[in-house]
C-alpha cells in the first residue's frame, strides 16, 4: 500500500510540474527561461513565426486611435505549435484584442511541450 502512495504521488508531482502557471508573473518567467534555452536557429525560426502571427494580429486590431501603450503576451504552445493559452500584461483595448488574435494562432512547433514565449510590444512614434 506505501509503494502505491508513493507512486502516486510521483505521479501527482509530475503533473502538477507539467499544468500551466495560474498568472502572468510565472508564464512570463517560463517564457523567459524557455526562450533563452533555444539554440540560435531556432530561436530565429521561433522569432519569425512570432512576427507572422503578431503581423496578422495587429492588422486585425489596429485602429487611428489606438492607444499604444507597452503590453505582452505570452502564450503557451502545444507540440505542434499551436497556442492553447495565454497571459496578458497591459489592458488597453489593443492589448485585449492582440491577446484574443494569438490565442488559437501556430507559431513554429518547440523543441519541446509546453513551451512558452512572449510577445513584447512597446511602439514609438
Amino acid at each position: 500500500m506505501r509503494n502505491i502512495l508513493l507512486a502516486f504521488g510521483l505521479c501527482c508531482a509530475s503533473l502538477a510540474h507539467a499544468q500551466s502557471p495560474g498568472d502572468y508573473t510565472t508564464a512570463k518567467q517560463r517564457a523567459d527561461a524557455d526562450e533563452a534555452s533555444l539554440p540560435a536557429a531556432e530561436a530565429d525560426a521561433m522569432r519569425d513565426a512570432q512576427g507572422v502571427a503578431l503581423e496578422a494580429a495587429i492588422a486585425g486590431c489596429a485602429t487611428p486611435t489606438a492607444d499604444t501603450s507597452p503590453f505582452v503576451v505570452v502564450a503557451e504552445l502545444n507540440a505542434a505549435g499551436k497556442v492553447v493559452r495565454t497571459w496578458r500584461e497591459g489592458s488597453t483595448p489593443l492589448a485585449i484584442c492582440v491577446q484574443k488574435q494569438i490565442n488559437g494562432s501556430a507559431l513554429a512547433p518547440p523543441p519541446r511541450a509546453p513551451f512558452f514565449t512572449s510577445f513584447e510590444l512597446s511602439f514609438t512614434r
